[in-house]
């Protein structure tokens, strides 16, 4: 090894030291009403450990929320938005904008705990908080805005709506971007005068704590935004809270289902931000290096744990060789390794079991007769790092049928499919349960409007993929959820409408 990679090495060795003993991993995880508290529950059998993703190593133990600490968070919320919901909307999104403003003064630490946390690599981690925080201030300007319509009618009578706060709204966010779950959909809750009870997931639990702390630090009452921590029992209790209006949840299409459920027994709003199979469809007459580059921001990004990833990459077959060619050429160059070096593009996989997931859907892969190009096996960076980290995989010869292009893997492997038509390819595109997103490549417009218009998902891309800029909603058909988030409409989701008849004439009726 040289020298200059061994001192980054062993800086990085002193960085995880320090940050897996710093207050915001070694506190209590329980937010509420302001400030960070131990769970009631102390049953050991309801305890989970935290482990630090980069290096394999367990940071600490963790409490899961019982009942009580679930009915405890959520009495608390019930009390602060009574007076909450009563604060005009402009005042409301001044807070989210001071908070928005300490984001972003603490994005430095903001990274680090959230690379501790995940494993994905720390200029990746460093654009996820930048977003949140232009997220909240976006937020923080619509606040405000929230109202309703007048209605002139016959005779000088009117009517006129009013957009209330639904209560307390609870949220359940999954581990590939913990702290922008939290702030996706605190934010517009907050910016509408609900109060907020979040569960983050057990495997990324810390910055959502963090998130708590600059709002207190930004004005927001206590009691307003809290955090319960725990498996899924916690975010079974958290649905089926007689207290809670709404949730808000962000995980795959099983979890969603079991969450929709549990707010029907009690007709509750709720929000569902599920997986995808999204189809990326890269035409002849595309940019081929912009077609490359964008099918690896659709597969690549947080070692593939993202759920709008085009995983299914249909290539116009008179391409398809050069595309696969320039394709490995730059996937191969991918640098694997410790998260917090800049250089390093693929981080850890989040825990063993996802990564043992990923490893069997390959070999299913390779049983079912597609090819490996590239990647696709277990690697080990430096004997130093521990974790788990696997290279980016390149399937080719797949067909539609097969189990990697049908099922959502939330790993870093591309299934690249050829098509003959535009016709053949949007039926083979659309011949999916999901819903989320899609995109396509080609450098004729008409082309690319015509296929969209016809492609069935919520969140679609030309000539890019994966990005979220603020104000573009976010959200799937199918299985893929119900709902959006990150645009104007999800405000629609955190209100409910009374309607107000006014008679300003004598009442009529017919006895």
């Amino acid at each position: 090894m040289k020298l200059a990679s061994r001192g980054l090495l062993l800086c990085g060795k002193r960085l995880y030291g320090s940050l897996s003993t710093s207050p915001s991993v070694q506190q209590s995880l329980n937010f509420l009403s302001g400030r960070r508290v131990d769970p009631v529950s102390k049953d050991k059998s309801q305890q989970f450990e935290l482990i630090a993703p980069a290096t394999g190593k367990v940071l600490r133990t963790v409490q899961s929320s019982s009942e009580e600490d679930v009915d405890k968070a959520v009495q608390t919320a019930l009390i602060a938005f009574k007076s909450w919901s009563a604060i005009p909307g402009f005042q409301r999104g001044q807070v989210l904008k001071r908070a928005s403003d300490i984001i972003r003064s603490r994005l430095e630490d903001l990274s680090r705990i959230e690379v501790l946390d995940t494993g994905k690599p720390i200029w990746e981690a460093k654009c996820d908080i930048a977003g949140v925080a232009d997220s909240i201030e976006y937020y923080g300007g619509l606040a405000a805005t929230v109202s309703g319509d007048f209605l002139q009618l016959a005779n000088g009578s009117f009517s006129y709506t009013i957009h209330e706060p639904l209560g307390v709204v609870g949220g359940i966010g999954a581990w590939n971007y913990p702290f922008q779950m939290a702030g996706w959909k605190s934010a517009p809750a907050l910016a509408c005068g609900n109060a907020f009870v979040f569960k983050p997931s057990q495997l990324t639990p810390l910055t959502a704590v963090m998130l708590g702390e600059i709002y207190k630090e930004a004005g927001l009452p206590d009691g307003c935004y809290n955090v319960i921590q725990g498996e899924n029992p916690t975010g079974a209790l958290l649905c089926n809270h007689p207290g809670i209006a709404k949730i808000s949840f962000t995980g795959s299409v099983p979890s969603g289902i079991r969450v929709m459920e549990a707010c029907a027994k009690d007709i509750k709003h709720v929000t569902l931000e599920l997986g995808g199979k999204s189809p990326l469809i890269i035409f002849k007459d595309s940019n081929l290096e912009n077609a490359v580059t964008g099918a690896m921001l659709a597969n690549f990004l947080s070692q593939g744990q993202v759920c709008s990833n085009g995983t299914r990459v249909f290539v116009e077959k008179s391409i398809k060789e050069s595309f696969l060619k320039r394709l490995v050429a730059r996937t191969t160059k991918m640098k694997i390794g410790d998260p917090f070096q800049e250089e390093t593009t693929v981080g850890a996989t989040i825990s063993e079991d996802q990564a043992n997931k990923v490893l069997q859907y390959i070999e299913s892969g390779k049983k079912e007769g597609a090819q490996v190009l590239c990647g696709g096996e277990r690697v080990y960076p430096d004997p130093e790092l521990g974790g788990i980290y696997l290279s980016p995989c390149v399937f080719t010869d797949c067909h539609d049928n097969m189990t990697i292009v049908r099922e959502e893997i939330f790993g870093a492997l591309m299934s690249v499919l050829s098509f003959d038509t535009e016709e053949e390819v949007i039926l083979r595109a659309n011949n999916t349960e999901f819903g989320l997103a899609g995109g396509v490549f080609t450098n004729n417009l008409q082309k690319a409007h015509r296929v969209i218009s016809k492609m069935e998902a919520g969140s679609l891309y030309v000539n890019n993929y994966n990005i979220y800029p603020i104000g573009v909603p976010f959200g799937g058909y199918k299985k893929s959820g119900i709902g959006r988030e990150n645009g104007p409409q999800a405000l629609d989701y955190y209100t409910q409408v009374k309607s107000v008849y006014v008679e300003m004439n004598n009442v009529e009726a017919p006895f």
